[in-house]
Order: C-alpha cells, then sequence, then structure tokens
C-alpha cells in the first residue's frame, strides 16, 4: 500500500519526533509548508515538502557543523 500524499499535523510530529504543537508552529510561522482544507480548515503537510524540509535541515546542520569545529576543549 502506498504512503498517503498528506499527513496531519500529528503524523509529522510522530516522524520528527516532536510535539503537535512545535509542528503547528513550525508550520504556523511558515518553516514547513502545508495547506488548510475542508470547512474546518484543518492542516495537511505534504509527504514530499516534509522530505525537502528534512533534507534542508541535513544540509543547515552540516554548514553549521563545518562553521564551527570542535574546539580542544569539547573533544577531551
Amino acid at each position: 500500500m502506498p504512503e498517503p500524499r498528506f499527513l496531519l499535523l500529528s503524523d509529522v510530529a510522530a516522524e520528527l519526533n516532536v510535539s503537535d504543537s512545535q509542528v503547528y508552529h513550525m508550520v504556523r510561522g511558515g518553516e514547513l509548508p502545508a495547506i488548510k482544507i475542508g470547512g474546518r480548515g484543518q492542516w495537511r503537510v505534504e509527504r514530499a515538502k516534509l522530505e525537502e524540509y528534512i533534507a534542508g535541515k541535513y544540509a543547515e546542520t552540516a554548514a553549521w557543523v563545518r562553521d564551527n569545529p570542535l574546539s580542544d576543549r569539547e573533544t577531551d
């Protein structure tokens, strides 16, 4: 069975191992693209957008690590 194209915020939270509230703030703050659907305006995150977000975070972290090498003090 194929994975669903759109995820609930709770599904995203489980994938990222963070709280539902953190995902909601990521969406509302524009950090993670999402859409509102239905009469009650429920949020959905497209799986492809979540994967792009994760890839971006890997790149962001790699740049940070490159720009902030460990000092001798931190390796002891």
